[in-house]
């Protein structure tokens, strides 16, 4: 007879990693299933920093650039175009093994140990009470559940102007990472802008990151090395596989990789789960009495939609629009190279217009070296010669500014699954509607307009398509109706007693606020009422 397990947990990123740990926490015996990708490409980095890398070490081309120069971008830039060899392992298999079919929508999913969270930007913003109500979050749990991921994973942070759109209420922070030349810069000529910023709505601070600066247990604090996009050595970012990785020394705890779960069945309070072994392709099935899909929401989407067999009926979809803005300090141009640089935001630039914390457009201020020029020069007017020659000039003043902006459901941001020749594809299609293009253009020059009055000036817009923020929800939005596709506020699935869904699937509003802390707070939050007994 098959083993019963008691709960099963499906992905090992951020959601799944925060409630498999409050389970094991509480005393529950845990199977997470996991298809587990790890990272094949070099990852050994020298004890160095990134500049005396680039200067001195005669064998850092691989590190760089990948085996036989795979991962140099010659693509259109789109999204995960960013991606680092040691980070490309995230995207493995995606496309053979999760078929996706859109002409408007660019999503990035992940099959790795970790998932997304390997290549999280460490953002943490906790959502004002009128933005959780908006989502279907339960505020009053919410916060305290906030605080919980918070020690968990440690944060970083300042309490300056930028405190309340992130940390909010937070306590036991640590003291935010050091600002380069173009984060003090900005910092600075904000101080002397402050009011007449504040009175158009913006406010600048330190970002609030999963970053320690402090050493915690085998985690060592930052150290300025300006590899954030290529190691995780010192474990100062926080990643999920650092909390599956201590899980998995619990007796509670068990973790398979290997295993694409592809739909689940529940009959007499028993739930059974049909996997596929992504090695032999080998179908195998597991058993428990309650599962936890946590394995991100366009993945959670087609695992339910096939577990129902209900193909081309339409659901909802959310993804913040994004865009990122290069921008030019012109002071800082031709300048000497600093050498304390840091890959994760150097800044975080918050539009609240009537200053009510409900409608909040976001921008993360960045500097840019240790992607290399080599991730711009493709898209410079120019000659690779004079390209080149210009960017040494300008990279010392280059900022890059991503906005994300707030986004609310419609009947045309959707999505479906097709099944053709025993195999599925989910389909999206994700369309603007004109009010929504003129309301984020108009705020996107408002951004720019800030910036200018810190003398930061921009030199483009690049819009990498809808499904770039990599911030996605709401395929089955919260409800209290009880309908089929949606979920009950305790996470649920309607219809179902013993499925719950951890990730953003319910969210109905996607606040432009880095979304992660909320989807890691969520997720603790549903692994305490799957441990009710109902």
């Amino acid at each position: 007879m098959s083993t019963v397990h008691e709960y099963i947990i499906i992905g090992s990123g951020c959601t799944g990693a925060m409630a498999a740990q409050t389970l094991v926490e509480a005393g529950a015996k845990v199977l997470m299933l996991d298809v587990g990708i790890k990272n094949d490409e070099n990852k050994c980095t020298p004890d160095r920093d990134f500049l005396k890398i680039r200067k001195t070490e005669n064998n850092q081309t691989e590190f760089f650039l990948g085996k036989d120069f795979k991962h140099i971008p010659i693509d259109k830039i789109g999204t995960g175009a960013q991606l680092t060899p040691q980070r490309k392992f995230m995207i493995e298999r995606v496309s053979e093994l999760m078929p996706f079919v859109s002409q408007n929508f660019f999503p990035m999913e992940s099959l790795a140990y970790g998932g997304l969270g390997n290549g999280w930007g460490l953002g943490c913003c906790v959502f004002s009470d009128a933005e959780m109500d908006a989502a279907g979050l339960d505020k009053n749990k919410m916060h305290d559940a906030y605080q919980l991921v918070a020690d968990r994973i440690g944060i970083s942070c300042e309490n300056d102007d930028a405190a309340k759109y992130t940390i909010g209420a937070l306590k036991n922070y640590s003291p935010s990472i050091l600002p380069d030349k173009t984060g003090a810069l900005l910092l600075r000529k904000y101080e002397k802008q402050k009011k007449k910023l504040n009175s158009n709505g913006f406010f600048l601070g330190r970002p609030a990151l999963a970053l320690l600066t402090t050493d915690r247990d085998d985690r060592k604090k930052y150290a300025y090395r300006d590899l954030d996009f290529y190691s995780d050595e010192e474990k100062s970012a926080y990643r999920p596989w650092i909390t599956t990785d201590k899980l998995k020394k619990e007796n509670g705890f068990e973790y398979k990789s290997g295993f694409l779960v592809k739909e689940f069945s529940e009959n007499n309070g028993l739930v059974t789960v049909l996997t596929q072994n992504t090695n032999t392709n080998e179908e195998k099935i597991f058993k428990c009495k309650k599962l936890i899909l946590a394995s991100s929401v366009l993945s959670t989407v087609r695992i339910v939609l096939n577990s129902y067999k209900k193909y081309d009926i339409t659901l909802p979809v959310l993804s913040n629009h994004y865009c990122y803005v290069p921008c030019i300090q012109p002071s800082l141009l031709g300048g000497v190279d600093d050498e304390m640089k840091v890959g994760f935001a150097q800044l975080s630039l918050f539009h609240d217009a009537d200053n009510t914390n409900s409608d909040v457009a976001m921008a993360s201020v960045y500097s840019y070296r240790s992607l290399m020029m080599m991730r711009l020069i493709q898209q410079l007017p120019l000659s690779y010669t004079d390209a080149q020659v210009f960017l040494r000039y300008m990279m010392p003043a280059l900022t890059i500014m991503g906005i994300h902006f707030p986004e609310a459901a419609s009947a045309d941001k959707k999505l479906w699954l097709t099944k053709k020749n025993d195999k599925s594809e989910l389909y999206i299609d994700y369309q603007f509607s004109e009010l929504e293009i003129s309301k984020n253009k108009i705020r996107e020059k408002q951004f720019k307009s800030a910036m200018r009055k810190l003398s930061c000036y921009s030199i483009k817009t690049i819009n990498p398509g809808a499904g770039s923020s990599i911030h996605y929800a709401g395929t089955l939005p919260f409800s209290n109706e009880k309908k089929i596709f949606s979920l009950s506020t305790d996470g649920r699935l309607n219809g179902l007693a013993n499925i719950f869904v951890a990730d953003g699937s319910g969210f109905r509003y996607l606040p432009a606020k880095g979304l992660t802390l909320s989807l890691m707070a969520n997720a603790h939050l549903v692994a305490l009422n799957a441990l009710k007994n109902e």
